[in-house]
Order: C-alpha cells, then sequence, then structure tokens
C-alpha cells in the first residue's frame, strides 16, 4: 500500500525543522573554512557553569526518565535514561576541566570526558531504538538496571582516577586529537541511526516528546563533529557546548509539555502501552464505609482512611511487590506481573490479601466501630493499557479478570479473602474453603471462588 501524501504544510514544517537541525552544522562548516571567523574566547567561568548547567539538565532527565521506566517495566525509557545518565555524569566532570575553577590544572581525564560520555550515550541511544518483545522486556530492564550500577561505578572510578593523576588520565590535556576521533565516528552514526528510528516513531505517532528525542540525537551526533574538530576556546568549540545543552533542555521541554502523569508515555514500547500480560489483581474496600460517611464530619473520615491505608498499602507492596493502581475513595486497586516480572503472581496476590488484613485488623481492633476490608483476588489475562490523552493519561489494565475480581471482592466475607478459581488453580498449596457458586452483576454464568484461609510458606 503506498504511503499517504504529505499535506503541503506538514511538508513544509518538516523542511523548517531539518533545516533549524542543519544549521549548527553549516555553522560548524563556515567557521572551520574560514578560520578568521572562529575567534578565540577563553572564559573559565562561563564555562564552567555553562557545562555544569548542561550537566544538570541531562541528570533531571536521566532520573525523570529512570523512574519512569522502573515503575512501567519499559527497556525503551532506561535506555533512554542511560543515554543521559552517561552524559550527565561525564560532563559533571569535564567542568571539573575548567582551570582555575575548582581545580588549579586539568589533565586529560577531565578534557575528554565529554566525548567519552556522549560515545557511551550513542551506544545507550542505539538501544532504546530497538524494539524488544513482550516477552524480553523484563529481561531488558533487569540488564538495563545492572548497566546502570556499571556506568554508575565507572564515572566514580574515572573521577578517583583523574584526581589522583594516574596514568594514562594524568597526561596534559592538549594531544587527545586522536581520542576524539576515534570516538566521534562511530558515535555520530549511533546517533543519526537512533534519530531515524525515532523519526519513524514521530511518523506513526506524532507527539513533542518524540520529535525532541528526534532532535535532541541529532544535535547529539553534531556536537560530535564539533567536539572532534574545534579548537579550544574557539567559537566552534563553544558550539558544541551549547549543542549540548539545547538537546537536553529540547527533550526537558517536551516532556514538561506532556501530561504530568505519564511525561514518556510517548516513548514507551507497543508492549508497555498496549500490550497483553497474565496478572493477579486484588481489589480491597471497606465494608460499611457509606454509612461510616453519612455519619461522621469528612475530617473524620479522611483521618480514617489514611490510617487504615498507612497499614494497608505497605503490607502488599513492600513484601510482595504489588503495584497500587488506584486508591478511590475507600477501594484500593493492586496489581502483580504488570510490568511481566513477576511469574508467581498469583502467590503474591494470595500472600498480599492475608498480609492486609492481617495489618488492617490490628487498625479495627483499636476503633471497633469503624468498617472492616473485604478483599478480593483474581487472575488472568488482561490488555495493559495507556487511556487518555494530553489532557489526562493513565497507565493501567483492562479485562474481564479485572471486572471479576471487583466483583468477588464485594462478594468476600468481612475481614477475609475471597479468591476466583483461576488463582486457586495457581496457589494449590493455599489453604481455602469453597464460597460456592457466585451470581455475580454482568456475569452471564456463575463464578466459582473460595475462601482464603492460609498460604503455606507465608
Amino acid at each position: 500500500m503506498a504511503e499517504p501524501a504529505v499535506p503541503r504544510q506538514s511538508a513544509v514544517r518538516l523542511a523548517a525543522g531539518a533545516s533549524a537541525l542543519l544549521l549548527p552544522l553549516l555553522g560548524l562548516a563556515l567557521l572551520l573554512t574560514h578560520p578568521h571567523l572562529d575567534m578565540s574566547w577563553e572564559r573559565h567561568p562561563a564555562h564552567f557553569w555553562l557545562v555544569l548547567a548542561t550537566a544538570a539538565v541531562a541528570a533531571v532527565l536521566a532520573y525523570a526518565t529512570g523512574e519512569a521506566a522502573i515503575r512501567r517495566g519499559d527497556p525503551r525509557v532506561l535506555y533512554v535514561s542511560l543515554a543521559f545518565l552517561a552524559s550527565a555524569g561525564f560532563l559533571g566532570l569535564h567542568a571539573l576541566a575548567t582551570p582555575g575553577v575548582l581545580l588549579s590544572a586539568s589533565n586529560a581525564g577531565f578534557q575528554v570526558a565529554t566525548p567519552v560520555g556522549v560515545a557511551i550515550g550513542s551506544l545507550f541511544a542505539a538501544l532504546s531504538a530497538v524494539d524488544v518483545s513482550e516477552g524480553g522486556a523484563a529481561r531488558q530492564v533487569r540488564l538495563g538496571r545492572r548497566l546502570r550500577v556499571v556506568l554508575l561505578v565507572v564515572m566514580v572510578g574515572w573521577a578517583v582516577w583523574s584526581l589522583a593523576d594516574l596514568p594514562p588520565l594524568n597526561r596534559p590535556p592538549g594531544g587527545t586529537e586522536a581520542v576524539l576521533s576515534i570516538l566521534a565516528s562511530p558515535a555520530v552514526a549511533l546517533y543519526l541511526a537512533s534519530a531515524a528510528r525515532y523519526g519513524q516513531l514521530w511518523w506513526q505517532r506524532p507527539s513533542l516528546v518524540l520529535l525532541a528525542m528526534l532532535s535532541a540525537f541529532v544535535l547529539l551526533a553534531e556536537a560530535m563533529v564539533a567536539i572532534a574538530l574545534a579548537d579550544n576556546w574557539h567559537l566552534a568549540w563553544w558550539e558544541w557546548h551549547v549543542l549540548l545543552l539545547v538537546a537536553f533542555a529540547l527533550v526537558a521541554v517536551g516532556a514538561r509539555n506532556s501530561w504530568h502523569e505519564e511525561r514518556f508515555a510517548d516513548l514507551y514500547l507497543p508492549a508497555t502501552s498496549a500490550g497483553n500480560r497474565q496478572i493477579s489483581v486484588l481489589f480491597a474496600d471497606l465494608q460499611g464505609f457509606t454509612s461510616f460517611s453519612e455519619a461522621h464530619h469528612p475530617d473524620e473520615v479522611t483521618a480514617m482512611l489514611n490510617e487504615y491505608f498507612a497499614a494497608a498499602v505497605p503490607a502488599v507492596v513492600s513484601p510482595y511487590g504489588g503495584d497500587v493502581d488506584r486508591i478511590v475513595g475507600d477501594a484500593l486497586m493492586v496489581t502483580f506481573n504488570k510490568r511481566g516480572d513477576q511469574p508467581d503472581h498469583a502467590r503474591r496476590a494470595a500472600g498480599a490479601g492475608l498480609a492486609l488484613q492481617a495489618a488492617s485488623a490490628g487498625v479495627a481492633r483499636e476503633h471497633p466501630d469503624w468498617p472492616r476490608f473485604r478483599v478480593g483476588i483474581n487472575s488472568g489475562p488482561v490488555s495493559v493499557s495507556l487511556l487518555g490523552t494530553a489532557g489526562g493519561r493513565t497507565h493501567t489494565i483492562i479485562g474481564d479478570t479485572v471486572n471479576t475480581a471487583s466483583r468477588i471482592e464485594g462478594r468476600a466475607p468481612v475481614g477475609g479473602v475471597a479468591i476466583g478459581s483461576a488463582t486457586k488453580a495457581l496457589v494449590p498449596e493455599a489453604t481455602t474453603s469453597p464460597l460456592g457458586p457466585l451470581e455475580l452483576k454482568g456475569k452471564s454464568q456463575p463464578v466459582e471462588a473460595h475462601l482464603l484461609i492460609a498460604l503455606a510458606g507465608s
């Protein structure tokens, strides 16, 4: 099938955007071919603060994307985070290369820190451009988390080695041209290849974040060209410092203008934004909450909920790895294996249900007039979905498994944990008693449910 024709207005915008991205490279070529224009401007404090500000922006991006990646189990966003982290860390080291600001003199270790960091970032950028299958996402996230530790160790080691003035990083700052040339060529190629891939993604689903990532990778490639060719303290040399700042600032602006709950959702892999999982979901709410709310002041109701959730939420999150999908009024929804990294999700959910009731029972004993939790758990297939648009967006799960879990919870005894037959089949070590076939609202056939009494090994 032929690609749809590009509207004239879109074509003009694409041409304008491409021209804007090429302008720095044209400026660099002009300065290098006309040396009399490439004036020298040696200002050490300006260099220090420019590099430090760039490192700070990259570090904030590294943290924000890293948090989003771990929360959603998305390897693409995690590799983007590592690309920003490599640049941020080594840029911070390069700031130390400014003579007379923090250190009396620089050395090769600090001088080449930026090209080394940006070159390492190109490897992670290329990894982020590779699609990962739904089954491999959890494995890639585990790998990415290990690589983050390795990267941090390398950066700390580089700093210590450079400060200790140990070879080969104790050489004078000059004479690093060969190193820069070796780093530049593959880094430029990797950044441009990554930009091309992000261009494809943007073409399929236009968004500001994808466009910002595409532009940033192009600018980082151009910065590597300038790093390899420019003389220190000349305008061409200052240009690559500015290019780095602009590259990271573009991504920061793109993220800032995205919906705050899922700022980097447009970078997610398909398995993250529209994949399928086998999960377990836990619902809990307070029996008698409506009557309690009617008879008490809103401040008292809030205090009651906060005390219950202070006991209930840690009970399901910390020991069992549950993800709190939402809290609505007195209702709590917790998922297990949403990221595809918990094959024992049913056992985790069952243990979490019992732990929640045990933790909340202590609160109930101190306040016998307060309502009590009911818990329902079900296991099965769901769609992991990104719902909404720019004005409101959330990452959640959809499917009959979720609806049935909610209905089972509504039929659970007060203070008890009811589980569906699918969950029971996945935890044969559980001690249960039958609740019988339940006629649940919205279900055409009765659903078998069981009261969970104990879980061996918990």
